[in-house]
């Protein structure tokens, strides 16, 4: 798909620059496609939040309140003590809060690490938990900027589903904020972010739809939209009796109940399948229901896209179930005249932590949900739909309840063809809130993007190598760390390393006055009317030999150091100490690297992308300096003992760690297959089942990457290829009847993978 003008400045601005943005758009403009786009060629460390915990796992994120262990309470910005109105209404103010931001050291790294936070489903997000998560990320990375520093991505339609805020919780907020949206916050009105509109709608084509949908959006309904709408009325419209539509109602409880009495409607057997869950993955977070009733002749609706090269469904296709059985649903789709076998999906429970080599913020799967992508699709909510397509729609929208239910509703359909009304659209429920309205009129021009881009750039390149070469804060904690030798407790380990610390804090203490005169350097360059990039990038280079010599040095002498330490006996708290120096020391060592990188790039007029900023020096650098501190000391102390206690901090193993780029799961499972692991180890280590492992290896003997004789023995492949022959045409259900237990269902599919 090619990118409009607004999707290219985003992903420059967000590249190039440390401006905040709001990223918004009418339904169907590629607010998700886009998202993945920023995620995969950014190079920046990022992490993705989302107000609720179904949001979080579709944008492959944590919750707002989980990653900024943030209470579920009211939020006043100032330190005032407020008496709640009632006993149940929970109130924080700034120095309550600031009590809860006591982190593990996984959280406060990722929080330190932090350059870019993708805030996606905005429009839920409220202002106070805005103000809340900015305070956080001051506090804990000691940066009295914006978010501490952090660059923001909000994404969302503020004309869709608006925050959640109760009557007494209003009571109290209403004396801070003239309004609950994220806009409201104190941190936007004092520093607001650019506004860029994705304007290209990819859903529908039809013209007259279209100015239909922008006029429903905009509160400007005409009488001649009415009269349109008013042609597709059928209060008298069954459902059940028409095939492939779906029923969009205001409630959860009246969709519920359509979809239930149509299932039971049905005479065929039920079936019930359970999601395979592994490790941790709360019920609050269930993509869909725990359990998936089913019967032949059941209208469904996928939920996921497929992620197969010949994608067969998509998010909101709908279709009917054709065949069920114990492990294999078919479902047939009637406009195509075509049946295909539903393979289940993977969601995963992640949270965010710091790669110890690298730096760089990455996913650790925490959990996993394994279940059909698909559910009843009779009914659903308005509130569910978002983010869904369909082809036909009877909308229930005379019960609107909230401002752009009525837009959401009708911006699912492709065209007008597939609408049903049951009921006239009732102005009252289209007003819109006015602050979202008037919020809309900051929408930044492509001519002022154009222009403040190349201003926006260029202080981010002198913030950047600035902060690369200020080797302010590391100096700080090695000075703390070699005072500290002097104190009482240190005296029965410590002082015995006194020479050592001297040695390396004389080094580091010498780099404290060239760092501050080249920052002023910079500084100059980059304030002249014309700049020199050429200059620039000459002593940029000049000033990393000159800085990366020491700190290179600095850096073995302490792995040397933590080698010895981690052997000594009671010097758990020294090593810890060490530890954290080691971490401090190879940020700045990160830093002068990229540093280096950026003063090429600017200088050949190239955005800063993950291809082009290339970190793969510094993917093997700790890991080389690791594997020569070790060598170093098994040379030196032949006979020295190992302290159990310590082993497993450095271990090279990390080597497998590494991380490049996001692997699909299925290469994942690839990878420890060639290790020669065996399938209930891969799902152990996965935190998946063993039936996910198998489907995975369905796919790579379907895509002929590996045999299936890799798997299977001879034998075992001479007889189940004689039962395919003897029940040629016929499913695997019925195959499976007839065999019984002779073969698993791995077996079968695993087989039938390699049928033509």
């Amino acid at each position: 798909m090619k990118l409009s003008v607004q999707a290219q400045y985003t992903i420059q601005y967000i590249n190039n620059t440390n401006k905040s943005i709001f990223l918004t758009g009418k339904a169907g403009t590629g607010k998700t496609t886009l998202l993945k786009e920023i995620l995969q060629i950014t190079h920046k460390n990022t992490v993705v939040v989302a107000p609720t915990g179904i949001a979080a796992l579709n944008a492959n994120g944590v919750t707002i309140h989980s990653m900024f262990q943030l209470p579920f309470a009211t939020f006043i910005p100032d330190s005032k003590e407020i008496s709640p109105v009632n006993s149940i209404l929970k109130i924080e103010n700034r120095t309550s809060l600031a009590r809860h931001f006591k982190m593990n050291a996984i959280k406060k790294a990722v929080i330190k690490n932090l350059e870019l936070l993708v805030i996606d489903e905005v429009s839920m997000l409220r202002a106070d938990v805005l103000d809340a998560m900015d305070l956080m990320l001051r506090i804990t990375r000691k940066n009295n900027d914006p978010f501490g520093g952090v660059q923001v991505l909000f994404i969302g339609d503020l004309l869709q589903l608006p925050p959640v805020v109760k009557s007494d919780e209003w009571h109290v907020l209403k004396n801070y904020y003239v309004g609950m949206f994220f806009f409201n916050a104190h941190v936007m009105q004092h520093f607001p972010p650019l506004y860029i509109e994705l304007d290209t709608i990819f859903r529908q084509s039809d013209p007259i739809f279209i100015d239909l949908l922008n006029n429903l959006r905009n509160n400007t309904i005409t009488p001649e939209h009415q009269k349109l709408l008013n042609q597709y009325i059928q209060p008298s419209f069954n459902p059940k009796k028409h095939k492939g539509y779906i029923s969009l109602t205001t409630h959860s409880s009246k969709a519920t109940k359509i979809n239930q009495e149509a299932l039971d409607d049905l005479s065929e057997k039920k079936f019930t399948y359970l999601p395979e869950i592994t490790g941790e993955f709360p019920d609050k977070i269930y993509p869909i229901e725990g359990y998936l009733e089913l019967k032949v002749g059941a209208q469904i609706m996928f939920v996921k896209n497929d992620l197969n090269i010949d994608k067969q469904y998509y998010n909101g296709k709908m279709g009917i179930i054709d065949s069920l059985s114990e492990k294999e649903i078919l479902v047939h789709f009637p406009d195509e005249n075509k049946t295909i076998e539903v393979e289940k999906y993977e969601w995963q429970n992640i949270r965010f932590h710091v790669n110890p080599s690298t730096k760089e913020i990455e996913e650790e799967v925490l959990g996993t949900f394994v279940q059909y992508p698909i559910k009843l699709a009779w009914a659903i909510t308005i509130h569910k739909s978002q983010g869904l397509t369909f082809d036909k729609a009877v909308l229930d929208v005379s019960q609107v309840f909230a401002p752009g239910q009525a837009y959401v509703a009708l911006s699912r359909l492709r065209n007008l063809k597939g609408l049903v009304l049951l009921n006239p659209l009732l102005m009252n429920g289209l007003t819109n809130d006015q602050t979202v309205t008037n919020y809309a009129t900051n929408k930044t021009s492509e001519e002022d993007l154009k222009n403040s881009y190349l201003i926006e750039k260029q202080e981010f390149v002198c913030k950047s190598l600035c902060h690369a070469f200020n080797l302010k804060e590391l100096i700080q904690e090695w000075r703390t760390h070699y005072y500290s030798y002097s104190s009482l407790e240190s005296k029965a380990i410590k002082n015995n390393h006194l020479k050592w610390v001297t040695t390396q804090w004389e080094a580091i203490a010498g780099l404290e006055s060239p760092s501050e005169k080249f920052i002023k350097q910079l500084q100059s360059l980059f304030t002249r009317e014309n700049i020199d990039n050429q200059l620039i990038k000459e002593r940029c280079e000049a000033a990393y030999h000159y800085f990366f010599k020491t700190l290179d040095t600095l850096y073995e002498a302490l792995l040397f150091q933590i080698e010895i330490i981690k052997r000594t006996k009671n010097a758990k708290v020294y090593f810890k100490e060490l530890y954290q120096l080691e971490d401090q020391t190879l940020i700045a060592i990160k830093s002068l690297l990229k540093a280096k990188k950026v003063a090429n790039l600017i200088l050949e007029n190239c955005d800063f992308t993950k291809d082009n900023l290339d970190f793969k020096q510094l993917q093997k650098y700790r890991i080389i300096k690791l594997d020569q501190a070790k060598s170093r000391y098994y040379m030196e102390n032949q006979n020295g003992l190992l302290n159990d206690d310590f082993d497993g901090y450095y271990d090279t193993s990390e080597k497998k760690k590494v991380k490049k780029e996001k692997k699909s799961t299925i290469e994942i499972t690839l990878e420890m297959w060639k290790e020669q692991l065996s399938i209930p180890t891969i799902a152990k280590k996965r935190k998946l089942t063993e039936a996910t492992i198998f489907n995975h290896f369905e796919k790579l003997i379907r895509m002929e990457i590996i045999q299936i004789n890799e798997i299977m023995a001879e034998e075992r492949l001479e007889a189940i290829a004689y039962v395919f022959n003897a029940h040629k045409g016929e499913s695997l259900s019925q195959i499976k009847e007839k065999i019984g237990d002779a073969f698993t269902w791995e077996e079968l599919k695993l087989y039938r993978a390699t049928v033509k």
